[in-house]
């Protein structure tokens, strides 16, 4: 394993109208539970279903209906608490947070607040080679999702869509570490990269499965260092949270006009209300929701249909035994035994199923050759066609095949990219295609030689010239592999024009 050292990044300052500003940021992920089934029925948690059609009678509480917790949803919070570095609670206990939702019927969410089920952990977020910020868990509880409400559909009344009440959330509380809006977009990323790796979370912002509130204060330079001294939050600005951010786009926008306003109203004189925000993408500016409340403000208390949840240590080490290799592992490897760069590594690794890709092309191979070859080609491609790794046309045997052929000598560079374009369009077996084509390198010495002796009697002023500037000796080698159709292997050839010169 490649040991890896760590800078913090600087950071982000904001030039107010008087003085400067530090920005700290602490994030609440709600991370839906990837479960066929909701937190606490069998209710299925099918995305785009009809209206109410994923709905179990617990889910629209209905009398007498008690909830029955769902044991895998548990696996699944204590394996993204093994993801995270994090402690797993061995006994912990679910609440009732109560106040109103429209699209909740009980009146009240089961969530976790006195004892969650995942303790304190940690998350590298990288921002550069080298450079990255050491983000602190504080907790990760389990809790079910809200509905959702529908305003558009009529000019006189609302309707309410129940499918995703009850659904199964991880909601992830950092600590304060986050110091700009870069790394709170990075961070998110990050802890949405390693649940997709875990298959604990799909992490798909735009159905709503991977969601986060920013809660965005400012301070003075130096009074930051003095709460982590001291762990006093009066060093700290007073912070406003911005509720529900489905975009790492919009994520970076809130926070950086959250604090200009922020640093605005105390330079005027002003005192910063807190409160929960809400952001507006089409007009690039936060606008006030509620106030903020507080934990009692929800009147929290023991739920009363569901006893403590107890697991057994040895049930989280058989899920910690299943554990995937993790993206900061996994990159570290392929630096390590394939000596690919920070950047290659990175982009290898960002999703799984790339990975998996690249592995597949690079065992038994040079993998520098692979990830050229994967990153540059296949990923250029993909991209340029709106394609996945899941949907590529060439498959990861398909692309080995190549790498073997030039390996072997039987294909160069160029025709290992000709032969891509044939099996991407048309698909098919490496060497076979390559044999029909006509494709194999020449590496007879004797055939190349002769070619090589042929175009050197037919230019003697050239051969002069490459005598006295032996770069123009380039000149030759561009005529032989011209006049073999590009079939002459480019070392041989220029080899023998070097010899024949006498260079």
């Amino acid at each position: 394993m490649l040991d890896l050292t760590y800078t913090a990044p600087t950071p982000k300052v904001i030039s107010g109208a008087k003085e400067d500003w530090e920005l700290v940021i602490g994030l609440e992920v709600h991370a839906q539970v990837a479960s066929q089934a909701k937190l606490f029925s069998g209710a299925s948690t099918a995305f785009g279903a009809e209206p109410n059609a994923n709905v179990a009678f617990v889910d629209a509480a209905m009398p007498g209906m008690l909830p029955v917790i769902n044991e895998f949803c548990v696996a699944q919070a204590v394996r993204t608490g093994l993801g995270l570095k994090a402690g797993i609670n061995l006994r912990s206990a679910f609440d009732r947070k109560n106040y109103f939702y429209p699209d909740l019927p009980q009146g009240y969410q089961i969530s976790q607040l006195y004892h969650p089920i995942v303790g304190e952990g940690e998350v590298l977020v990288e921002m550069g080679p080298g450079v990255a910020r050491r983000v602190r868990i504080e907790r990760i509880h389990l809790e079910q999702d809200a509905g959702k409400s529908i305003h558009d559909m009529d000019p006189a009344m609302s309707f309410v869509d129940l499918n995703r009440t009850g659904v199964a959330l991880m909601e992830i509380v950092s600590r304060p570490d986050i110091r700009g809006p870069e790394e709170a977009a990075a961070y998110v990323a990050k802890i949405r990269q390693i649940m997709r790796y875990l298959g604990t979370c799909d992490g798909n912002m735009q159905n709503g499965n991977l969601r986060a509130d920013v809660n965005v204060s400012v301070c003075r330079p130096g009074q930051y260092e003095k709460w982590l001294a001291d762990g006093d939050f009066g060093h700290l600005g007073t912070r406003c949270e911005i509720k529900n951010m489905n975009s790492l786009r919009f994520i970076q926008a809130a926070i950086e006009y959250e604090a200009r306003r922020q640093i605005a109203i105390v330079e005027d004189g002003g005192t910063i209300v807190q409160e929960t925000r809400l952001y507006d993408p089409d007009k690039g500016e936060t606008r006030s929701m509620r106030s903020k409340e507080e934990a009692h403000d929800y009147r929290y208390f023991p739920c009363p249909d569901l006893l403590p949840l107890e697991i057994e240590q040895g049930w989280v080490d058989d899920i910690a035994a299943t554990m995937p290799e993790l993206p900061d592992a996994r990159k570290a490897r392929y630096m390590g035994d394939f000596g690919l760069t920070d950047y290659d590594a990175s982009v290898l690794t960002a999703e799984r199923e790339n990975a998996a890709f690249f592995e597949a092309v690079a065992e038994g191979r040079d993998g520098k050759q692979a990830a050229n070859w994967v990153i540059n080609e296949l990923f250029g491609r993909l991209n340029k066609e709106g394609l996945s790794i899941e949907t590529s046309p060439l498959s990861a045997a398909q692309l080995g095949g190549i790498l073997d052929l030039i390996a072997k000598g039987d294909i160069s560079g160029k025709m290992a990219k000709d032969l891509f374009e044939i099996l991407w369009t048309e698909g098919g077996d490496p060497a076979e295609v390559a044999a029909a084509r006509g494709m194999k390198q020449v590496t007879d010495t004797g055939a190349i030689e002769a070619m090589v002796d042929e175009i050197i009697a037919a230019n003697p002023a050239q051969v002069e010239k490459a005598k006295q500037n032996p770069k123009l000796a380039g000149w030759f080698t561009g005529q032989v592999l011209k006049a073999s159709g590009g079939k002459a292997n480019p070392a041989a050839v220029q080899e023998i024009v070097s010899a024949k010169l006498g260079l």
